[in-house]
C-alpha cells in the first residue's frame, strides 16, 4: 500500500505542470541498463524545483524542461550523479589575454570554476589558455567569457582546428614582434639614464623627459593590470612593479622640482624606475620567445595535416578544404601525397609511410579493406579511401590535443607554486611597508625608507615564480613531442626523473623514422666501387 502511494506520488510529480518552464536542455547520460534506471534518473531530475524530465533509455539522454529562475542548469549533472549515473563532459578551450603572473591565472581559474555547471577549469599562464570541462549544453561560451571579463581579463573561444591554427601562429608572430619593439625602445630610452654612474652628467630635465616616456608610456600596461587586480580585490606582479617604480619616479620628480625652485641638491632615482620597467619589457620578450619555441612541436604536428582533400563527387574528383570532408566521403590520394583523413581503403594498393605513428621507417603495404591514418605519406599507388574520422576525431588531431593537454596540465609542484603565489603579493607589500617605516621612523631617513620599500617591491616580482614551472612543462612536452615521445600528463613528466630503466617488449619500435646504412661488407669489389654502382642503380 505504501509502495503504491509512493509510485503515485512520483507519477504525480512527473506529470504535474511545471510553472512557466522557459528553457530546454538535452543531457547525455551513461550507466543506465534498464527501464528502472531511466525512472530513477527521471525522479532525481523531477525532484529539482521547476523541472520536468523525460529520459530515453535507448538514446541514453534526458530531455529536460526547466525554469531557470528556480533551478540553474548546473544542478542537473550532480543530481544524476547522486542517483548513481554518469554525465559525460565536454572540454572547451579558451584563449586568455591580459594575464601577467600566477595570481592572474589563479583568479581566472577561480572565476571559471565559479560558473554554474563547470566541473573543472585549468588555466596555464605560459600558454595563456584555459580548458573548461562541463556537461554538453549546460554552460554557454558567453557565460565563460563573461566570467573571465568580469575578473578583468579578455577571452575568446577557440572553436575549431582552423581557428586554433591561425590563432597559434598569428598571435605568436604579432606578440613577438610587438614585444621586440617595446623592449628595444624601453632599453634605448633607459640607457642614457645610467650615464651618471659612468661619471657622465645628465640634465635633470632630460632625465625627467626620458623617464616619463618609459614610466607613463611603456609602464602603462603595468598600471592597467594593477588597476584590474585592485578592482578585483587582489594583487599581482604588476601591482608591485607599478607601486615600486611609481614611488621612485615620484620621489625623483619631487627632487627635480625642489632643485628647480630653491636650488637644493637632489638625489634622483629615475634610472631605477626606468630600468625596472625596461627589464619587465625584456622579461615579456623572453616570455614571448619561449612560448614561440614551446609550441613548435604542435606546429610541426599541424604541418602533417593537409589543408585540402580530393573528394569523389558524382563520378568526378573535386578538391575541397579539409573541413568540408565528411564521414563516408571517398577521398582520392595520389602517389607521394599525405593522407588527409583517417579511413579505410576501398580501391587501390600502395605502400604507406606511417612513421609519424609507429616510428617504423619501412612503409606498410595497404590494400582494400585496410585502415589508414591521416598524415601518413602515400607511396607509389593511387588510393581511394572511405573517410571514417575527420576534424578533432582524427588520430592526428587527438595526438595534437594530447600534447596540448599535457602542456596545460598542472604538476603537483605547480599547484604548490600557485598557492604560494596567491599569498606572495600581500606578504611582499607588508615587508616593503615595514622596511619604509623602519628607515623613516627609526633612522629618520625618509628618502632611504622610500628606496628600501621600492627595492623590496621591484626585486620581489613573482614573474619567475608563476611562469617557470608551466614554461618548463611546456618546453619538456614540446621537446619530447619533437623526439617522437608523447607525454599524457604533467604528473608523468615530473615522475620521469626517477626512471632508471625502460623495458620494451618485442613489438616495441624505437627508430629514427628513416633507414640508414651502418656497415659495408664488399665481396670481390672495393667499397668505393660498390657504393658508386649502388648509387647508379
Amino acid at each position: 500500500m505504501a509502495r503504491a502511494s509512493s509510485d503515485a506520488a512520483v507519477a504525480e510529480r512527473l506529470t504535474a505542470p511545471v510553472s512557466a518552464p522557459a528553457a530546454h536542455l538535452v543531457l547525455p547520460i551513461r550507466g543506465m541498463t534498464c527501464a528502472t534506471c531511466a525512472k530513477r534518473v527521471e525522479a532525481a531530475l523531477a525532484a529539482l524545483p521547476g523541472v520536468r524530465a523525460s529520459v530515453n533509455l535507448v538514446g541514453e539522454q534526458a530531455e529536460i524542461s526547466f525554469d531557470p529562475a528556480r533551478t540553474a542548469p548546473g544542478a542537473f549533472a550532480p543530481a544524476i550523479e547522486n542517483a548513481g549515473y554518469d554525465v559525460p563532459r565536454e572540454t572547451r578551450e579558451l584563449a586568455i589575454s591580459g594575464m601577467t603572473c600566477a595570481t592572474c591565472a589563479g583568479r581566472v581559474e577561480q572565476a571559471l570554476n565559479g560558473v554554474p555547471g563547470v566541473g573543472h577549469a585549468a588555466v596555464n599562464l605560459a600558454s595563456e589558455k584555459a580548458f573548461v570541462e562541463a556537461p554538453p549544453g549546460v554552460v554557454s561560451a558567453a557565460a565563460l567569457i563573461a566570467a573571465i571579463e568580469g575578473a578583468g581579463y579578455g577571452a575568446r573561444l577557440v572553436t575549431g582546428e582552423a581557428d586554433r591554427d591561425r590563432a597559434i601562429v598569428e598571435e605568436e608572430r604579432q606578440r613577438f614582434r610587438r614585444e621586440t619593439w617595446r623592449m628595444l625602445a624601453a632599453m634605448g630610452l633607459s640607457a642614457p639614464l645610467l650615464s651618471p654612474m659612468l661619471s657622465v652628467p645628465l640634465s635633470p630635465w632630460l632625465a625627467l623627459l626620458l623617464a616619463s616616456v618609459v614610466q607613463l608610456g611603456f609602464g602603462a600596461r603595468c598600471y592597467r593590470a594593477a588597476w584590474k587586480a585592485l578592482r578585483a580585490g587582489t594583487g599581482n606582479m604588476d601591482l608591485l612593479v607599478a607601486l615600486g617604480t611609481s614611488a621612485a619616479y615620484a620621489y625623483s620628480l619631487y627632487g627635480v622640482l625642489v632643485h628647480a625652485i630653491i636650488g637644493a641638491p637632489a638625489t634622483l632615482y629615475f634610472e631605477a624606475a626606468a630600468v625596472v620597467i625596461a627589464l619587465v619589457m625584456l622579461g615579456k620578450w623572453l616570455e614571448a620567445r619561449a612560448k614561440r619555441s614551446t609550441t613548435a612541436a604542435i606546429r610541426a604536428l599541424m604541418a602533417l595535416r593537409p589543408e585540402r582533400a580530393r573528394v569523389e563527387q558524382e563520378g568526378r574528383e573535386v578538391e575541397v578544404p579539409l573541413a568540408a570532408v565528411a564521414v563516408g566521403d571517398i577521398v582520392v590520394v595520389r602517389p607521394g601525397e599525405r593522407l588527409p583523413v583517417d579511413g579505410v581503403v576501398r580501391a587501390g594498393a600502395s605502400d604507406v609511410d606511417e612513421s609519424l605513428l609507429t616510428g617504423e621507417s619501412l612503409p606498410v603495404s595497404k590494400r582494400s579493406g585496410d585502415k589508414v591514418t591521416g598524415g601518413a605519406i602515400n607511396g607509389s599507388g593511387l588510393l581511394r579511401i572511405e573517410t571514417t574520422a575527420v576534424g578533432k576525431h582524427s588520430t592526428l588531431a587527438r595526438i595534437i590535443a594530447l600534447v596540448e593537454h599535457a602542456q596545460m596540465a598542472k604538476a603537483p609542484v605547480q599547484r604548490l607554486v600557485d598557492r604560494v603565489a596567491a599569498l606572495f603579493v600581500p606578504v611582499v607589500l607588508a615587508i616593503a611597508l615595514a622596511a619604509f617605516l623602519v628607515w623613516w621612523l627609526a633612522a629618520g631617513d625618509f628618502g632611504g625608507g622610500v628606496i628600501a620599500a621600492v627595492s623590496v617591491m621591484v626585486i620581489a616580482c613573482p614573474c619567475a615564480l608563476g611562469l617557470a614551472t608551466p614554461a618548463a612543462l611546456m618546453v619538456g612536452t614540446g621537446a619530447a613531442a619533437r623526439a617522437g615521445i608523447l607525454i599524457r600528463d604533467a604528473d608523468a613528466l615530473e615522475r620521469a626523473h626517477a626512471v632508471d630503466l625502460v623495458a620494451l617488449d618485442k613489438t616495441g619500435t624505437l627508430t629514427e623514422g628513416r633507414p640508414a646504412m651502418t656497415d659495408i661488407v664488399p665481396h670481390g669489389i672495393a667499397a668505393p666501387d660498390l657504393l658508386r654502382r649502388v648509387a647508379a642503380a
